[in-house]
């Protein structure tokens, strides 16, 4: 046709209208159920009138980053130079802020796309110490709210799941090199991370599902701003209807306000006095 083939390039295809309001779907379900496979979800999606088949169901969640949460033996196997470290939390007691923090990563629907949403969580305040945004799973901002978090405190322990990015060399380098005992969940382990699933459940319900976010400035503006909330006015039953701030900084009386961030970055700008917890804090 006479056209140079260096002028042309391949421009990727992202996933179509139909796939975007499965993945929906699937994103709300699976906070319910997460312990549906491949074969139940798509069961479940043709229920609500959706044409799929479980291997679209499969692609799709693979897709989100959803993995389907029950017992089974050697589920999955570290990457390539990547290390599985036990979970150490069992039978702990979480009795003080720092002793324990936990990552995980999240899909967030947009109106036209999805993007990921990381946070890092104090398990005994729920305080959100850094999240990032992005448009892929690579472990860049993976890396990025570690370094804000750790700007802010350190903990004793650090708590993720298996996933590539928190089993990366640089993931872990940066943790160790902190003297910050590594643990892992037991791979297909719900409850092992539960606080933080808590937490998305919580911002799905309150935030995300109630917009529909343009673009990714439009969500990390309103994200931040549920974030601001979340930390410094919605108090939580299971802290006495104190607020994860007052927790995380407890031992400080003077309270100080600070003006709404929109960039994932956080200061320490609240303080409450303190008090001491009791056992409803603790996982058995």
């Amino acid at each position: 046709m006479g056209v140079n083939r260096s002028s042309l390039y391949y421009q990727p295809v992202g996933p179509s209208k139909a796939d975007l309001q499965v993945m929906k779907l699937i994103d709300r379900q699976y906070l319910e159920t997460p312990f549906y496979g491949t074969r139940k979800l798509a069961a479940w999606l043709k229920n609500q009138g959706q044409t799929v088949n479980r291997k679209r169901v499969r692609r799709l969640m693979h897709l989100m980053g959803l993995k389907t949460i029950y017992r089974k033996p050697r589920t999955s196997q570290p990457g390539v130079g990547h290390k599985i470290y036990p979970y150490l939390l069992r039978g702990l007691k979480i009795t003080r802020p720092n002793q324990v923090w936990a990552a995980d990563i999240t899909y967030i629907p947009m109106q036209k796309g999805f993007i990921y949403l990381v946070v890092i969580l104090d398990w005994y305040s729920r305080y959100i110490l850094a999240w990032r945004l992005s448009n892929t799973l690579e472990s860049d901002f993976c890396l990025e709210a570690l370094g804000e978090a750790l700007k802010k405190g350190k903990p004793e322990i650090f708590n993720t799941d298996q996933g590539s990015q928190f089993t990366s060399g640089e993931f872990i380098a940066l943790l160790e090199n902190q003297g910050i005992r590594v643990s892992m969940d037991g791979s297909g382990r719900y409850s092992d991370n539960l606080f933080v699933e808590r937490f998305w459940r919580t911002l799905k319900y309150e935030e995300v599902y109630l917009k529909a976010y343009q673009e990714m400035k439009e969500a990390r503006i309103e994200i931040s701003r549920y974030i601001q909330f979340y930390n410094r006015e919605r108090p939580h039953q299971a802290l006495r209807y104190q607020t994860p701030a007052q927790e995380y900084y407890a031992e400080t009386i003077e309270m100080v306000k600070e003006p709404m961030l929109i960039s994932g970055e956080d200061h320490q700008g609240i303080y409450a006095s303190g008090r001491i917890a009791g056992s409803h804090l603790n996982l058995e």
